[in-house]
């Protein structure tokens, strides 16, 4: 990893003019790219991503005191520090610093430590922030294994992955665990069917004769600065206790899609079914969700609904019910193609990758014009498949592109997406790469 070892370099001698000392050790967490199954990890549905060779470094000092420090490399992201004593996340502002703080309260919740020890770190990323590509993930992720180090404690790669996607809910997002989960357990080489509870990761063999691009719509979505996503987590909510009170389940100890799936004991297709016969296309009103429920609003907002979604008048259970259940499908689907390695394998890929695509657009609605219309350009120029890639509303497309075309590939889409006549983008050059499975998070000990 030549790369990484003069990145390395760099970020010592930062550090030293930064703090006045060397530091004592480094850890890395990698960025990832869900290649299918958007949407569908906190409903409960396997998913397969694989990290990307983009991460976020710190370099770590522990101190005496109990003063911890904050620095990053990137001069939009300003010095913070605080008590290691007094860690408070502030929900209403997404702030760099404050995803460090949700790895750092993971861990000292898990043990149940009052006192932590003080820190100065020095964060440097690669990743493209607000890309889709989990930058924020990777910051907690890193911060909770600096955090662990720090402690001299050890925990297993699993339970690191849970306690992070739990303690990125602090800054209020209510994700599913996916992100986190790859960041820890990936593989270079493979990438990984991710299911959950329990959570297991199971290598995933890519086809040998093609490549995964990353584009980046260069329109930026921050999960945690809008509502958009955890919309959609109540309408999957929702929807899965509408499902449940249809079939006379017990409705309201059920959360998740998977659960209704699970306890009738049927298979995704069967599902689609039933949410063809149980939920109507037009939007329901939190009237109308009361009244399938047989509870008062006071009861959806206080005890269903999450604090940003109370006031929320419209929600699409039916359209976000089916994308979930026909993506998880496909995921299974995906990982079979794959076991089997047909000679049209690549192009099945693709269809299923396209399929996705079309149903985070129309049924599940978190794509933006950018991403369709460079989506459109992926697959004009070569790529078998293209979709959207992450939250959406924003951030990256993936493509699956036969490895004899890459060349032209990036070329074309650069000069049809990149370079406008209008001049209105001025990516990074970080915005088309071609990618391959990377590894999991790790402590580095010496630059």
């Amino acid at each position: 990893m030549p790369v990484l070892y003069d990145r390395l370099l760099k970020l010592k001698e930062m550090f030293n003019s930064k703090f006045g000392s060397i530091p004592k050790f480094y850890v890395r967490a990698p960025g990832r790219v869900n290649i299918i199954g958007e949407h569908i990890d906190y409903c409960g549905y396997s998913v397969l991503p694989m990290a990307v060779e983009q991460d976020v470094l710190i370099a770590v000092e522990p101190v005496k005191t109990y003063a911890l420090q904050l620095a990053n490399t990137n001069p939009l992201y300003p010095d913070f520090s605080t008590s290691a004593n007094n860690v408070q996340i502030d929900k209403t502002k997404p702030l760099w610093h404050n995803y460090f703080l949700c790895g750092l309260k993971g861990i000292q919740e898990h043990f149940g430590l009052s006192n932590l020890t003080g820190m100065n770190c020095l964060v440097d990323g690669n990743i493209p922030p607000s890309s889709g590509l989990s930058s924020s993930s990777a910051l907690v992720c890193c911060a909770g294994l600096v955090t662990l180090t720090v402690l001299g404690r050890s925990l297993s790669k699993v339970e690191l992955a849970e306690i992070c996607a739990k303690s990125e809910r602090y800054i209020g997002t209510e994700g599913g665990g996916m992100d986190q989960s790859i960041s820890f357990l990936a593989e270079e080489g493979t990438a990984k069917l991710i299911e959950f509870s329990p959570l297991r990761a199971t290598d995933v063999k890519l086809p040998s004769g093609a490549v995964f691009v990353i584009a980046n719509s260069c329109v930026e979505m921050n999960k945690a600065a809008t509502s958009h996503f955890n919309i959609r987590v109540m309408e999957c909510r929702l929807a899965a206790k509408l499902l449940a009170k249809y079939k006379s389940l017990q409705w309201d100890k059920v959360l998740r899609l998977e659960e209704v799936q699970a306890k009738l004991g049927i298979s995704l297709e069967e599902m689609l079914s039933v949410t063809e016969d149980a939920l109507h296309p037009e939007p329901y009103n939190p009237e109308e969700i009361c009244r399938c429920l047989g509870i008062s609003l006071e009861e959806l907002r206080t005890q269903i609904l999450s604090p940003n979604t109370q006031d929320v008048l419209i929600f699409k259970l039916y359209q976000r019910a089916k994308h979930v259940y026909s993506e998880a499908a496909r995921v299974l689907q995906f990982k079979k193609i794959c076991e089997e390695a047909p000679e049209n394998m690549v192009q099945l890929l693709g269809e299923l990758m396209n399929q996705s695509h079309m149903s985070c657009r129309d049924m599940y609605e978190c794509s933006c014009p950018e991403l369709d219309q460079l989506v459109d350009i992926c697959r004009k120029f070569g790529a078998q498949g293209s979709r959207l890639t992450g939250a959406g509303w924003g951030g990256c497309t993936v493509s699956i592109v036969p490895a004899d075309r890459l060349p032209s590939f990036l070329a074309n889409v650069h000069k049809a997406y990149y370079q406008r006549s209008d001049g209105s983008l001025a990516p990074e050059k970080q915005s088309l790469f071609a990618t391959k499975p990377g590894g999991g998070a790790l402590v580095l000990l010496e630059a």
